[in-house]
């Protein structure tokens, strides 16, 4: 009996597909050039004269139903007619680059996955190495934005991706969104500084000026300053994302000083019973199971001060998750604070200063 299938494009131009073959590794497709001419690397040409293949490359490209997929292809070489002794160039295609493992899709897809995330994060999702991600950010950093070939915008995204944890070594991601909710990366910039962001802004062409209405970005007040003398038509807006980090670090800080002081007044025996409750805490209610309630309320008895820091959290969660007005949004946020301030929990104070510049300027989204 046949198996039902589909069609799906792989968005590579000019190519055709020879065979395609499963593996241990993933789908191996064999595509071949459909492009019958060459620049000539020395006197810069077009010249058609075939000379035959180079040998096979393979480059990582997008998967497929969440298969990894290989694309094959042997790059054909031409001859130059023009130059002396008749130097060959090996044919470029436009959808990877030479030094490359990968597809441009490809590695477009990882930059996307790598916003309000980690390296080590999508290392561990996508099976790649984290000196694999790095060197698809080298590969695109301080590249400039072709322009002509982005469609205008509505929305751009700024965020810092930390390559190493606990280094202040950082790149920014500058991302754009169309009308059509579709993505595009637009530049991988080397730091944070809020003059390489602000020089970046600068090289928007008129149109994108015009059509871009927001910028979204994280707490960073250097890329809101950059945004504003650059783009001061754009609402500046802050990356939910970020502001729920913000505030569950507090929760979690408040937790970790907890558990410190329960380990040392705690019978060894009791304390064991803890085992894994950093996880329990850190999710919803709702998400947990009966083994991870019993376990979380066994805290909560201990340490009375972490059921209202974990409701609290769960509150404002809401507050942000809720479809509202912005008057009824501030209206909850002020009731928030109140009840932090008649709870006594300082733990939050670094955020709650955070919000209240917030609530003076930039919105939060």
């Amino acid at each position: 009996m046949s198996q039902p299938q589909i069609q799906i494009p792989l968005d590579l131009p000019n190519v055709r597909v020879e065979k395609y073959e499963q593996t241990d590794k993933g789908l191996v497709i064999t595509l071949v050039s459909t492009c019958t001419t060459a620049v000539c690397r020395q006197c810069g040409r077009t010249i058609d004269k075939f000379y035959g293949y180079d040998k096979a490359i393979t480059l990582r490209h997008l998967p497929i139903f969440d298969r990894p997929v290989w694309i094959r292809i042997r790059p054909k070489r031409f001859q130059c007619p023009y130059c002396d002794k008749g130097p060959t160039t090996t044919q470029r295609c436009e959808w990877y680059e030479p030094k490359s493992p990968h597809t441009k899709a490809y590695e477009n897809w990882i930059l996307r996955e790598l916003i309000n995330s980690t390296l080590s994060d999508v290392s561990l999702k996508r099976g790649l190495s984290v000196e694999c991600i790095e060197g698809i950010l080298d590969r695109h950093i301080q590249r400039e934005a072709d322009w002509l070939a982005v469609p205008q915008l509505v929305l751009l995204g700024i965020d810092e991706i930390a390559l190493k944890k606990g280094h202040k070594d950082f790149v920014v991601i500058v991302s754009g969104l169309t009308a059509q909710r579709e993505k595009h990366i637009l530049a991988v910039l080397p730091d944070r500084k809020k003059e390489t962001v602000k020089a970046f802004l600068k090289t928007l062409p008129p149109r994108q000026h015009r059509s871009i209405r927001q910028v979204c970005i994280d707490m960073n007040e250097g890329y809101c300053n950059a945004v504003l003398e650059t783009l001061p038509k754009a609402q500046v807006v802050v990356d939910r994302f970020h502001v729920a980090k913000h505030y569950r670090d507090c929760a979690d800080k408040a937790r970790k000083t907890e558990m410190k002081h329960l380990k040392k007044t705690l019978p060894e025996s009791d304390y064991a019973q803890l085992k894994g409750v950093m996880w329990a805490f850190r999710k919803p209610w709702t998400a947990l199971t009966e083994e991870q309630q019993v376990m979380l309320l066994l805290l909560f008895q201990y340490a009375p001060i972490l059921k209202d820091v974990y409701v609290q959290r769960e509150v404002l969660t809401g507050i942000f998750e809720r479809r509202q007005s912005k008057a009824q949004a501030e209206q909850a946020l002020t009731q928030w604070l109140e009840r932090i301030k008649a709870l006594g929990l300082e733990c939050f104070s670094p955020f709650i200063t955070t919000l209240d510049n917030s609530l003076t300027g930039k919105p939060l989204v």
